[in-house]
Parts: structure tokens; sequence; C-alpha cells
């Protein structure tokens, strides 16, 4: 009869946490990270990450006073596609294949990097890019070598979930890595500031399916031509 009082007693609490009158504690709220130091919170998220094969990336960043907005998906191919751009400069959408890149944009994109002759030839079409090479590399994004000297700051949340929160100084400028810490500890967010290119991005959808898939050749502009053309 007791242990039936004491699991009436827990489930009221918890009951009230729903509508927010109090707390509920449960071994959920146990910390994932517990005597681990930041530089090893932040190896498991690089390595969850990398692992996860697939995931989507939605940022802003600042250069030269002007903010540039970026998303886009990595399949786990390594392939993937995305849009970039500025109000000043335009937007782009990108897919890397393998290794060749394609770049479609509107008016203002081409007119701001190659003039109204280039942006007239490529409307509306997709440019083979000259670097063969994959744009989106996992490896590249969540590289732990370079997480090193890390401070764990007071947890946070990252669009309502839970995060430990891991900084790294250098100079005046600080980067700020969100892990999850329910779940698998995948990276949720990393913020830059103080840096000549400030920004933020935000990660999600890992694991989720991307389907990635070269433009047709009736709709690929060679770059040759663009050459001839500007």
């Amino acid at each position: 009869m007791a242990a039936n009082r004491k699991l009436l007693a827990v489930a009221v609490a918890c009951a009230a946490a729903v509508i927010g009158v109090t707390g509920c504690s449960s071994d959920g709220d146990k910390d994932p990270f517990d005597g681990m130091s930041a530089d090893k919170i932040a190896d498991k998220a690089s390595k969850a990450s990398k692992d996860a094969g697939s995931f989507t990336m939605k940022g802003k960043m600042e250069q030269k006073g002007e903010q540039n907005n970026i998303e886009f998906s990595v399949a786990e191919s390594g392939d993937c596609k995305g849009t970039m751009g500025s109000p000043k400069k335009g937007t782009a959408e990108f897919l890397s294949v393998g290794k060749v890149r394609y770049v479609k944009g509107d008016d203002k994109f081409w007119e701001s990097s190659g003039g109204g002759a280039v942006a007239e030839l490529v409307k509306g079409r997709w440019v083979k890019s000259a670097e063969q090479n994959s744009a989106c590399n996992p490896d590249d994004m969540f590289k732990s070598d370079k997480l090193k000297n890390l401070k764990r700051e007071d947890d946070a949340e990252v669009d309502g979930q839970k995060a430990a929160v891991l900084t790294k100084k250098k100079g005046s400028e600080t980067t700020t890595f969100y892990v999850a810490m329910e779940g698998k500890p995948y990276f949720l967010k990393v913020v830059n500031k103080g840096s000549d290119d400030p920004g933020s991005v935000t990660f999600s959808d890992y694991g989720k399916n991307v389907d990635v898939k070269a433009p047709p050749a009736s709709e690929v502009v060679d770059p040759k031509k663009i050459a001839a053309g500007s």
C-alpha cells in the first residue's frame, strides 16, 4: 500500500509538471555526460554526428557587414543540396553529386558574380562547377581534432531539446557548441561571436533520408560557354 501511495505521488508530480505547476524528476534528468571533460563531450558529439550519415544544416553568417543565409542537406553518400544567398548578392541553389558541383542562381546572383551577359546566358539553368570535389563532407564539418581546450558552461535548450553547452575562446573570438543531452549526442547548434565572420548554424534531421540527383544534361550549361560569352 505504501508503495502504491509513493507511485501515485510521483504520478501527480509529473502531471503537475505538464501543466507547469512544479517539477518532475526522473532518470531522464541525469546528466549523460557526468564526469566527462568538455573535450570528451565534443569528441562524442563529433563521432555521433558523422555516424548519423545524413543531416540538415541551416545558418546565418555575416561577411563584411552583410548577412548571408545558407541551408543544405547532406545525404549518407556525401552528396548534398541546398540554397545560399544574401539580399545584396542574390540567391543560388547548389548540388554536389559525386565530385561534381552544380549551381543555379537568380539574376541578381549571376549579375553580381559575372555581369548581365552571364545572367542572360545561364538564366534558369545549372552551371557545372570547375571544382571537382565534394562540397559537403561530414568529416570536414565535424572534425574532432579541432574541438580542443573547451569549457563546459550551464546547460541550455535548442528548439526544446536540452543541450550541454561547450565554449572555445581564442582571443576575442568565442565559439559555442550545443550538444544534445537526450538520445544520441548530436551537435544541435554552433554560434561564433567576435570573429570577422560571426554567425550561427543549427543542425537537424540526423539520419533522415536525403535524395540528391544531378540535374538533366539539357538543363546544364558548360562553364566554357560562360567564359566565351562574358
